[in-house]
């Protein structure tokens, strides 16, 4: 079977953003650790959930939702890699910045693919 790049990555992703979460809220950071647990961790699940999509039109459209919630959490991780009160959050914005270009790179090939 071939690996499947952007489930890896963002699996990965989750798994690390999870261990980041656990040390915000040991630091008493829980508003954005909830936030952002809950947005960096549904890029994954919608890119799951893309690969059984029906069509096209939906494998597309789960992975906008991918896409917008890969822009929230890159949100997140600005403000918390900003604030002198945070603990930095090391790679994970590059990490969410690199998902992001390969999301943007797989919806636009495959909406030329759905023009031709």
């Amino acid at each position: 079977m071939r690996r499947n790049e952007i489930v890896e990555l963002s699996l990965e992703f989750s798994l690390e953003l999870i261990t980041y979460c656990e040390l915000l809220e040991e630091k008493r950071k829980y508003v954005i650790a909830r936030q952002l647990l809950r947005s960096g961790t549904s890029i994954g699940a919608n890119v799951r959930e893309a690969q059984n999509s029906e069509s096209r039109p939906d494998f597309i459209h789960k992975l906008k939702i991918a896409a917008k919630e890969a822009e929230e959490t890159s949100y997140w991780l600005v403000l918390c890699e900003r604030s002198d009160n945070y603990p930095p959050p090391g790679n994970l914005p590059q990490q969410v910045t690199g998902i992001q270009k390969i999301l943007n790179r797989i919806i636009a090939t495959m909406k030329t693919r759905l023009q031709t």
